[in-house]
């Protein structure tokens, strides 16, 4: 028989998780809107795109939160088993999402299935259930997306080398060696948002120089900076936490373009700092906030167990919408049941696929795969 460790559970932080739902929700409708954006400087929803930086603030501190003690116990097999089993059976879940609605797309945006055979998207759709990522040379979609069937699959890519810095290195960091990574990681994270072309973060997709310095500035910040959070934070008791922050996110992810086209450095510098700043905010008055009412926790729970599953499947339902909103040219008005109809599908589909998908593979990756006991506490 094998040999279990059993450690008590920890206290679960339910405001984070529906946080997460809220950022995550905010992003179908960035891209919704994006689809009727001449450019990033007039969409409504302007900065949704940031809501991955948010995702990887989260991140770095629930991890923290969730293992920084337990390595005595776990080994690092343990650990990367465990992060597998949360993150890897929705991966495939949403290229093979992807991969149906990538084969009956119809759009002047996109090649036609005459255009790329059947073998090609398959052999696609395999190598993205691995989230290695694709060169340009094999995009079959012209995004240059290094996981062209499933975009915000780059996302998780970097939150797998975050989870793999980590559990090799950042770990062992004392808070004064984090504390200057994290500096660091700020410097370049602000280095590139104010002097960004386009005067903000937004890219990561692609597997070229450019876009992987995007990535890495994305992820380190945020991922670290959750992680130092976590471990020199002194929370405290705040009321309505989940109001405030649920506020506070959509606020961040909703305000207007700043600066306009002649003064871009000053998107970058709100993008940085609310990166910086004000997220580290809002993860600080979620962990402190408490959910006390049934329907506050229920509505907590909902949004934190379709957050991840909404983020990972919507994408290929907006390739179709965005397809066909460029291909007939709507106004929003004209285009809104279309766009409603998207949003409520992004949450159905996340919300099956969680049930009758996600939460069987992962009991049985679980039983199969894992010895350590603490695995079966839920890490979002």
């Amino acid at each position: 028989m094998k040999k279990t460790t059993s450690l008590i559970s920890k206290k679960h932080y339910p405001i984070l998780d529906g946080l997460r739902g809220v950022a995550a929700i905010m992003v179908v409708a960035f891209h919704i809107f994006e689809a009727h954006a001449t450019s990033h400087l007039d969409q409504v929803i302007n900065h949704g795109y940031l809501a991955v930086d948010f995702f990887f603030l989260l991140s770095g501190f629930v991890i923290s939160y969730a293992y920084d003690d337990r390595w005595g116990k776990m080994s690092i097999t343990d650990f990367f088993k465990i992060r597998l089993v949360r993150l890897q059976p929705m991966v495939i879940m949403g290229m093979i999402i992807g991969a149906v609605c990538f084969y009956f797309q119809d759009s002047v945006l996109w090649p036609t299935i005459h255009e790329v055979p059947i073998w090609r998207t398959f052999i696609v759709m395999l190598i993205g259930f691995t989230l290695i990522p694709l060169p340009i040379s094999m995009d079959i979609r012209g995004w240059q997306e290094m996981h062209p069937l499933n975009g915000p699959g780059w996302s998780l890519f970097f939150e797998y080398i975050g989870n793999i810095l980590y559990a090799l290195f950042v770990r062992k960091f004392s808070n004064t060696a984090l504390a200057v990574l994290v500096f660091l990681s700020g410097c370049l994270l602000i280095h590139l948002a104010v002097t960004s072309p386009n005067g903000d973060v937004i890219g990561g997709w692609s597997l070229e120089p450019a876009q992987l310095h995007i990535g890495f500035s994305r992820l380190l910040f945020p991922f670290f900076g959750g992680l130092l959070l976590h471990r020199i934070v002194k929370l405290t008791t705040i009321k309505n936490g989940f109001f405030w922050a649920s506020l506070l996110t959509i606020a961040v992810l909703a305000i207007p373009r700043i600066g306009g086209s002649e003064n871009l450095w000053m998107n970058g510098l709100y993008d940085s700092l609310s990166i910086i700043i004000i997220f580290p905010l809002i993860v600080f008055i979620g962990a402190s906030g408490e959910v006390t009412g049934k329907y506050s926790t229920k509505i907590c729970k909902f949004l934190g167990d379709i957050s991840y599953p909404i983020y990972i499947t919507h994408y290929p339902l907006i390739y179709i919408y965005t397809g066909w909103a460029v291909g007939n040219k709507p106004s929003f008005q004209e285009a809104f049941p279309f766009a409603l109809l998207t949003l409520t599908g992004a949450i159905l589909l996340a919300y099956a696929s969680l049930k009758l998908y996600d939460e069987p593979t992962r009991l049985w990756l679980k039983q199969k795969m894992l010895t350590y006991k603490s695995a079966f506490i839920t890490v979002k």
